[in-house]
């Protein structure tokens, strides 16, 4: 019974992901209705468009360290039924805007809740997952984040802006009501010393008649080390080098392009001549993501984490620079499905490796007396890089043209795959003690 109730509360867990993914995927189905005025009494010029878009991304940067914080004093699961109710105002505020403000107010509020998941659902997922069974509960988080866009696509394609902004705002509610049911997280319990809920959670898990006894004891174990400062803990040898690493995955997921690649999808599609309705493309390549994503997961624990990324890394250089050719000299040549064929291998690509693993990786490479800080450290970046991504995507493409644009991310595919082959750890099977003791010996 253990593995089906782990993956039960850990898809439960992980809907955090699903409510973030809603709105990631929000701008893109109602981008025409809002400009036009047609949604609301107001409609936003193209860079108060821009901020509605890239607010999300500084909201979520603004939330990953105080819920990294929050959820190492009361708990994982606590801090993420603390984060629902505001979500719900969020979009709230964008259902109910009267004025631009508005909007924006609660595209930052649906940001910053959304965003705070990052932290809290993949640590949650982690920690109450066995260890034959975390890496492939490590990648709920990208999956569900996955499917909330898709979510967002095929509601927003078809509903009113009204309806669709309302199924967005029932998706934390329903959250709310399955996570109260669920235990809270193994780990965060033994740490704090409480051994009889940690035991209880742990039955809760892996089954009643389980043997908890050594698992327990290996998370007691960690929690009774003595507590060194947070400067001592984060300045640790193993600690800094566990941050670079993950910093690094964060760079090289957002810098190779992702966002730019969606945020163009009906561009390149309408480029490409194809006959297809803008919104249709855009579902079928959330659907192309979401089958990619679940490919990763039935094979992460038999090829490891190392392996994925570098194929990764791979196909979204030869994806990117098919592109930068095709924007530089093919545009007139009537090959459009060749660009429609990179897009499809840069979002398989990504979504077999980049996608998943980052998120997987920051629950794995620190110790759990810092990884709450650190993975909120990692996850903060994460934000500011797509934060980035996505303000100066538009400009650059106006000034320097898609061609260099698209150079640009296949230089920064190149030296992530130079990153991984000789920097990144294999994580594969290992307890996060000796995740530790690896990455130790490295740092000596």
């Amino acid at each position: 019974m253990g593995a089906a109730t782990q993956f039960i509360v850990g898809l439960i867990g992980a809907l955090g992901a699903f409510c973030l993914g809603a709105v990631i995927g929000w701008s893109g189905p109602v981008e025409k209705d809002v400009k036009n005025g047609n949604a609301y009494d107001f409609s936003p010029g193209q860079t108060e468009w821009g901020l509605v878009g890239s607010l999300m991304t500084l909201g979520a940067a603004f939330s990953c360290i105080p819920v990294g914080v929050l959820i190492g004093k009361i708990g994982r699961k606590t801090t993420m039924l603390i984060l629902l109710p505001p979500f719900f105002v969020g979009w709230l505020l964008i259902i109910l805007a009267k004025h631009i403000a508005m909007m924006l107010a609660g595209r930052f509020i649906v940001g910053f809740c959304g965003g705070a998941f990052c932290v809290a659902c993949p640590m949650y997922v982690t920690e109450i997952a066995q260890v034959q069974y975390r890496g492939v509960m490590g990648c709920f988080f990208q999956l569900l984040i996955v499917f909330g866009i898709l979510y967002a696509f095929v509601v927003g394609g078809f509903a009113n802006t009204l309806c669709f902004n309302i199924a967005c705002a029932v998706l934390p509610v329903i959250f709310f009501v399955l996570l109260i049911w669920m235990p809270e997280s193994p780990v965060f319990l033994a740490q704090k010393g409480k051994s009889e809920k940690a035991e209880k959670s742990l039955k809760f898990l892996r089954g009643k008649d389980a043997d908890v006894a050594g698992e327990l004891k290996d998370m007691s174990a960690e929690g009774q080390k003595e507590k060194a400062s947070i400067g001592k803990t984060l300045c640790r040898k193993v600690t800094l080098k566990g941050l670079f690493l993950s910093i690094g995955l964060m760079l090289f997921q957002q810098m190779t392009g992702i966002n730019a690649i969606i945020f163009y999808t009906t561009f390149i599609f309408e480029k490409a001549g194809s006959t297809l309705e803008p919104r249709i493309s855009t579902i079928i390549v959330g659907v192309v993501q979401a089958i990619a994503t679940i490919i990763s997961i039935l094979v992460i624990e038999k090829v490891g984490r190392k392996i994925l990324l570098m194929v990764s890394a791979f196909m979204m250089g030869i994806s990117t620079l098919v592109m930068a050719l095709f924007f530089g000299m093919l545009m007139k040549s009537g090959v459009g499905w060749l660009a429609l064929m990179a897009v499809c291998i840069f979002i398989i690509g990504f979504s077999l490796g980049f996608g998943p693993v980052p998120w997987l990786m920051m629950a794995e490479l620190f110790a759990e007396d810092v990884k709450a800080l650190a993975g909120s450290i990692a996850g903060t970046t994460n934000w500011c890089f797509a934060f980035i991504v996505t303000l100066l995507f538009p400009v650059l493409n106006d000034s320097i043209g898609a061609t260099a644009c698209f150079a640009i991310f296949f230089g920064f595919s190149v030296a992530a795959f130079v990153f991984i082959l000789f920097l990144i750890p294999e994580t594969k099977g290992k307890t996060l003690n000796e995740i530790q003791a690896k990455l130790g010996q490295k740092a000596e």
